[in-house]
């Protein structure tokens, strides 16, 4: 008989962005690599958060400061989400937030964890840059209403790319 090893908390952490997110089939999508998490760390210390147990990862959550110009075209699907980052450059004035991705184990969701980082992150951006906006592209039905909750919460008005 084999006995199955239950997954590691990084192993699930991959399930759910694979349930969710469609990289392979869609290479407008933004392919998170170490290089592209030291890049939006270069935007902003804090716009790549990450949250663990003691068995590895819980939380992932991705932000990607931009310029109001960005913005609007991405909305306007003018620019690809690859695009939208590829046209950021550290050191300018970010007018706006797009909300990336915020995945969180099964275990954690529903307790407010995702929703309090993302707010004390955009805290910590809008204290040092003029940001007016959040927007983003909505994956899931869960993702649509943290995004409504985190906008309410920081009072910006909220913009998603339909």
């Amino acid at each position: 008989m084999v006995i199955a090893t239950p997954k590691t908390n990084f192993e699930q952490m991959m399930d759910v962005v694979n349930s969710v997110f469609d990289y392979e089939n869609d290479r407008s999508q933004l392919d998170v690599t170490d290089e592209v998490i030291e890049r939006i760390l270069a935007l902003h210390p804090a716009a790549a958060i990450e949250k663990h147990d003691a068995n590895g990862p819980t939380v992932w959550i991705l932000l990607i400061p931009v310029s109001k110009f960005t913005m609007n075209r991405f909305l306007d699907k003018k620019i690809n989400e690859q695009e939208l980052f590829d046209q950021t450059a550290p050191g300018g004035a970010f007018h706006a937030i797009y909300l990336c991705s915020a995945v969180v184990l099964p275990s954690y969701r529903r307790k407010g964890i995702a929703m309090q980082l993302t707010v004390d992150a955009i805290n910590q951006i809008t204290a040092q840059h003029p940001v007016a906006a959040l927007f983003y592209w909505k994956m899931s039905e869960e993702g649509k209403m943290l995004a409504e909750k985190i906008a309410v919460s920081v009072g910006l008005p909220l913009f998603e790319r339909s």
